[in-house]
């Protein structure tokens, strides 16, 4: 075990982060770009969605595969080779020059990105002991995810109006290098190739088949609508998948997915909390960004900079939620910050045609992300308490795999909301701004609703007060020389 206190342990921890910002920002990084891309690589409208969702379709469909990879072929090894595919994949994605070979990158990129990110969050959990050291650990790693998003945000516009659209892909080749070479020169090598005997091939390729037929039903349900009948078909095959998954895994020797996993206390609450609290927070980036553009015409620079509060709210509360944790446990802070979430959400809700940053939004950005920070310290450490090492990989990719569903969930549901609300006022004669801002109203006070919702389930995450405060081993032998 490494000790934060050494130099290899910080070094370990920053490396992790870096793979798990490299995958965060590339979710928001494209979304100001694409109306540049859109004029040079000639997307059609209907298209263009996928230089995003072609990035969230693989990195959900593939995240459980990932994780339990991790755990039985290396960490090490899954990182490298995630890395490398996700660097060849930016590369080839700056270098598109159609639209069919962008997609690709892009979807080759969620697959690389599904590897690293398990990986990475399981080297946090199995290279610190439990107590102080991972708290501190895994609270770092907490504070870059709604970093990355809204840094991509502001290094988009950055990027697509200074030298192009395409160094939004660029850029990530040389983190991918850093990424590579700190992996082979700090971690020890992988002891994995003992525990893919028999390895469960068709439960791989059931969860990852029902995974990315979920995840595609919920992208498209907002444009398709969810009484189509090609959303209700997807939906249907993405739960007869699953469930035979589920099928699968209760009979295999040596299951892809060990369902005794939920036995581990508060777990299943900690992933439900974290797909209902994420379906409200990433939804209202959404919607207020739309109104920021549509309603307030701000630029794309601007609108990204409107975020910047959001990263000093963040900081400020992951590092205090970080300290409280070993007092607290993860439930006090976790049904905080979704509450806090819930009311600067809300209060973002009160928007209007003629509102102003300064009363409009900044007060509820900064309420909103005190209470985010807090959410994602809380509930990475309620998803990893007392998971064995043998199932931390597992246990990473099932909370980041909550995140992405919960994000593509809330969208779907939340568009739909916004979507009528709009409609139904047009209709009435309404001018199209004040329908459009009344249909985002909407949208945010179901958000804020999701968020309460979240504060409810988080009473039954785990994460006592006694196990957090455990005391930390003495350091191995390695450690110590490290720190001399």
């Amino acid at each position: 075990m490494l000790s934060l206190a050494t130099r290899r342990g910080k070094l370990v921890l920053a490396l992790a982060c870096l793979a798990g910002f490299l995958d965060f920002i590339d979710t928001t990084i494209v979304n100001i770009a694409l109306p540049s891309i859109r004029h040079h690589l000639h997307f059609s409208v209907a298209n263009l969605q996928w230089a995003v969702t072609g990035y969230l379709l693989t990195y959900g469909g593939f995240l459980l595969l990932g994780g339990r990879a991790a755990d039985l072929a290396g960490r090490r090894r899954l990182l490298v080779a995630g890395t490398v595919l996700f660097g060849v994949a930016s590369l080839a994605g700056g270098l598109a020059v159609s639209a069919g070979l962008l997609v690709a990158a892009r979807l080759v990129q969620g697959l690389g990105a599904a590897m690293m990110t398990p990986a990475a969050l399981s080297i946090l959990t199995t290279s610190f002991p439990e107590g102080r050291d991972r708290i501190k650990a895994i609270g770092v790693w907490s504070g870059t995810i709604p970093l990355a998003s809204v840094f991509g945000v502001m290094l988009g516009g950055l990027l697509s109006q200074g030298p192009g659209w395409r160094w939004v892909f660029f850029v990530n080749v040389p983190v991918a290098v850093v990424v590579i070479a700190a992996a082979l020169r700090l971690l020890s090598g992988d002891t994995g190739h003992a525990r893919m005997r028999n390895f469960d091939v068709v439960g791989a390729i059931l969860s990852t088949a029902g995974m990315l037929t979920l995840v595609y039903a919920l992208v498209n349900a907002p444009s398709d609508g969810w009484g189509s009948a090609r959303i209700i078909t997807e939906l249907a095959a993405a739960g007869v998948l699953l469930a035979a998954f589920i099928g699968n895994e209760l009979r295999h020797a040596n299951p892809l997915f060990p369902l005794t996993i939920f036995r581990i206390r508060g777990l299943g609450a900690a992933d439900a909390t974290q797909v209902i609290a994420q379906a409200g927070f990433l939804s209202m980036f959404f919607f207020l960004t739309l109104y920021m553009q549509n309603i307030l015409g701000y630029s794309p620079i601007a609108a990204g900079a409107a975020y910047l509060p959001v990263t000093a709210g963040v900081g400020l509360s992951s590092g205090i939620a970080t300290k409280l944790l070993p007092r607290t446990g993860t439930r006090p802070v976790l049904v905080a910050g979704t509450l806090l979430g819930a009311a600067g959400v809300y209060w973002l809700s009160r928007i209007s045609v003629h509102g102003s940053y300064l009363t409009s939004i900044l007060p509820g950005l900064i309420v909103m992300a005190l209470g985010l920070g807090a959410v994602f310290v809380g509930v990475q450490t309620a998803a990893n308490t007392g998971v064995p090492a043998d199932k931390a990989g597992l246990a990473a990719a099932l909370i980041t795999a909550s995140a992405t569903v919960g994000g593509a969930l809330g969208l779907a549901i939340f568009t739909a909301i916004a979507a009528g609300r709009t409609r139904h006022l047009l209709a009435a004669g309404h001018a199209v701004p004040g329908a459009l801002t009344a249909g985002f109203q909407a949208a945010l006070l179901a958000c804020s609703i999701f968020l309460v919702a979240a504060a409810v389930i988080a009473t039954r995450a785990a994460g006592t007060r006694q196990q957090l405060a455990a005391a930390q081993p003495a350091p191995d032998p390695e450690s110590v020389a490290d720190a001399a």
